[in-house]
């Protein structure tokens, strides 16, 4: 597991998914740094290494489904679903919109969710945990129960630890401190 997280890191750097200089974050706050995770879950080798991790850690978790919010989630998302299928642990997902639809259906929740079925969510990194308990209470209004959750990058902006504070297990592949140094988990 540690070779993976460390080839993960690696075409981090390649990438310059982690860039410093001047930023504002999906919270409004601002950061010194950056870490754009498309970069790694949009690589095809990155994003195997991604699904491999969190694929046992789903299953042990014994979820049916992974969702996660829109764009971040939605590569990681697809990779886990296809090695699950590889696998023969297949699994099904979900991908939690900001806000429902205006027309159609009007759906919140894309997929096909099972009141009372468990759920992994994942995205691909956390801040604040705007878009992780969003994500968490969409699947949990709809009558679902939320085993874990998983994201690529914890900044270590008090979103995992709110996260937690609301019973949920919490787990990351890196984690970072407030000057940008990226940790191994």
């Amino acid at each position: 597991m540690l070779d993976k997280k460390k080839r993960i890191m690696e075409i981090a750097v390649n990438k310059k998914a982690l860039e410093f200089g001047r930023f504002t974050l999906t919270s409004g706050q601002q950061s010194p740094y950056y870490f754009d995770g498309r970069k790694l879950t949009l690589d095809g080798e990155a994003s195997n290494l991604i699904a491999e991790i969190f694929l046992p850690k789903i299953i042990d978790s014994g979820s049916e489904f992974i969702a996660g919010p829109t764009m971040g989630a939605d590569p990681i998302i697809g990779s886990v679903l296809s090695l699950s299928f590889i696998k023969k642990t297949p699994l099904s997902g979900l991908i939690i919109r900001k806000e429902a639809k205006l027309h159609g259906k009007q759906n919140l929740i894309e997929g096909n969710p099972v009141p009372g079925k468990s759920v992994v969510v994942v995205d691909d990194t956390c801040s604040t945990g705007g878009s992780l308990i969003h994500s968490i209470e969409a699947v949990e209004k709809f009558g679902c129960k939320v085993s874990l959750v998983l994201c690529i990058l914890d900044r270590n902006m008090g979103g995992s630890r709110k996260i937690q504070d609301a019973g949920h297990k919490f787990l990351s592949i890196f984690s970072t401190n407030q000057n940008g140094d990226l940790y191994i988990n």
